[in-house]
């Protein structure tokens, strides 16, 4: 799956809300239906591209349903749009399901949470650059921290669709059990057989939990958990893959320990993503420039969200340079 296997539209559309739902503390599931042409433009959507979605008239919630932290912010007009990866796309004969798992971090993601079924959002996309998928690869390991699952979930979906030879394990981490961003939940005797993670379970595939605070799963960051299973499955690094996303610290620890066992390895990185559309420059990711010193600066919405691991500058190696 080449990364330009698909052209990315920034023609806006408009989408039909069909659930909006609280699926944990913090995290929200919103599905979407498309029709024509937006239908025809999110169909082939790769796991990794995002959608820029218009909040500016969407309502706040009740104030005792504020977060006390952005009781202060609330009520700043939402000018530009923000961006969303999917957990899900399925297209259908006369429409594209878009599924959208997301959390509340700042008033426009409050807002979201206001919307109900049949009210129309306006969205763009779809937009960047996703995952894509080699053809000598025999295992992916899927490797998400915290909020970084929906695009991997995407990625299982089309794992188990399209490639059924690849053997695929997921990995999600998180500061607690509460934390995860999972709908239903994870219990010991999932756990014990495998499969504790029902959204990657749903396709097959194996899953692994880890918590900082030792709450359910591994207890420590997902980069040990993710560490043992490659000490305890001795494969051909040449074959294995690893995806990622999450912090950009995470992200770091992940490519260190791929390039460590020579593996490749492909990172969705987040940035503040104003525009969408590579005008308004502010999403640069530094990329390092083959056999030189150098440095590039590269575009998160147009060149990414996914780069090859090797490639990227990260912050932590930035600062440790200074030290």
């Amino acid at each position: 799956m080449a990364k330009d296997a698909h052209k990315t539209s920034k023609t806006s559309f408009t989408a039909v809300v069909v659930v909006n739902k609280k699926i944990g503390s913090r995290f929200y599931k919103l599905v979407l239906h498309l029709f024509k042409q937006a239908a025809d433009a999110f169909a082939n959507t790769q796991p990794g591209q995002f959608a820029e979605i218009d909040l500016s008239s969407a309502a706040l919630p009740p104030a005792d349903q504020i977060p006390n932290e952005l009781s202060d912010r609330v009520k700043r007009e939402i000018i530009l749009r923000r961006p969303f990866s999917f957990s899900s796309v399925d297209a259908r004969e006369d429409k594209t399901v878009l599924e959208i798992i997301y959390c509340i971090v700042g008033p426009a993601s409050l807002r979201l949470t206001t919307v109900i079924p049949e009210q129309k959002l306006n969205i763009i996309g779809p937009l960047g650059n996703g995952f894509n998928i080699p053809d000598n690869k025999t295992t992916a390991l899927l490797v998400a921290g915290g909020m970084g699952t929906p695009p991997l979930q995407h990625l299982a979906k089309i794992l188990s669709e399209k490639h059924p030879e690849i053997y695929t394990v997921a990995f999600a981490g998180a500061k607690s059990k509460s934390d995860l961003p999972f709908e239903g939940r994870t219990d010991e005797v999932s756990e014990e057989i495998g499969y504790p993670i029902q959204a990657f379970a749903k396709y097959g595939i194996e899953s692994q939990v880890a918590t900082n605070d030792g709450s359910a799963g591994y207890n420590g960051p997902v980069t040990g958990c993710l560490n043992d299973w490659l000490k305890a499955n001795e494969k051909d690094p040449s074959e294995i893959i690893i995806y990622a996303c999450g912090p950009e610290a995470m992200l770091a620890d992940v490519a260190k320990l791929a390039a460590e066992k020579n593996i490749d390895c492909q990172i969705s990185m987040e940035r503040r993503m104003a525009c969408g559309i590579g005008v308004c420059q502010s999403c640069a990711v530094e990329c390092k420039v083959p056999d030189s010193n150098e440095t590039v600066y590269k575009l998160c919405c147009e060149d990414g969200p996914v780069f090859n691991a090797k490639e990227v500058v990260f912050l932590t190696e930035k600062n440790s340079h200074k030290l």
